[in-house]
């Protein structure tokens, strides 16, 4: 990696962090530049534009996610074991950033503003959904879970799991959020998995 990229990979580390806290909409090149110790026109140099910047934060969390909770839950054993791993590292996603989760921060901040900054919030989030319908898929194919699961709606539950977790964490600072996560998490398994 050169000096340059370095540089680039700092800077959205750092507006990550930001964003986690202050929204999207927080993380201008101006604040960006005083958090970091940089000029203005150095940094717009990185970015030209808060959109580029906001879609820049948005792909690097969702390259910083993949590293944090998907690459490590796939190396579990296919089927169940995965996907309880999936959720695992996920729950465990929102203590790696000051302000939390990135993506639900993100998504109360832009599900009513068209443009390419929902889409790429929305389209990380479909790719995420996906990709526990996919492990739910699999689960049915090892025979851990029934054949008949409608793999979608089990997605779509754990999806409302871990997003309604981080709010009540986060929000209402509820101490049993992550014990309630973990027993809704745990009903879900027991109704998704096949008889024995």
């Amino acid at each position: 990696m050169s000096k340059g990229e370095e540089t680039h990979a700092a800077l959205l580390d750092a507006a990550l962090a930001v964003a986690s806290k202050d929204g999207l909409a927080g993380v201008t090149v101006g604040t960006l530049a005083e958090t970091v110790g940089m000029s203005k026109s150095g940094l717009f140099a990185h970015f030209s534009s808060k959109e580029n910047l906001q879609l820049e934060i948005l792909a690097h969390a969702v390259e910083r996610f993949r590293e944090v909770v998907v690459t490590p839950a796939l190396r579990a054993p296919r089927g169940e074991p995965r996907v309880v791993a999936l959720f695992e590292h996920w729950l465990a996603w929102k203590d790696l950033l000051p302000g939390g989760c990135i993506f639900v921060a993100a998504s109360s901040e832009v599900d009513d503003k068209p443009g390419p900054t929902r889409d790429a919030v929305v389209t990380s989030q479909l790719d995420w959904i996906d990709a526990l319908a996919t492990a739910a898929r699999i689960a049915v194919k090892e025979g851990h879970f029934r054949k008949k699961l409608d793999v979608e709606q089990f997605a779509h539950d754990l999806y409302c799991i871990g997003v309604g977790h981080f709010h009540v964490d986060r929000l209402l600072r509820d101490p049993m959020a992550r014990t309630r996560a973990i027993h809704a998490f745990q009903r879900l398994l027991r109704d998704a998995r096949a008889a024995s």
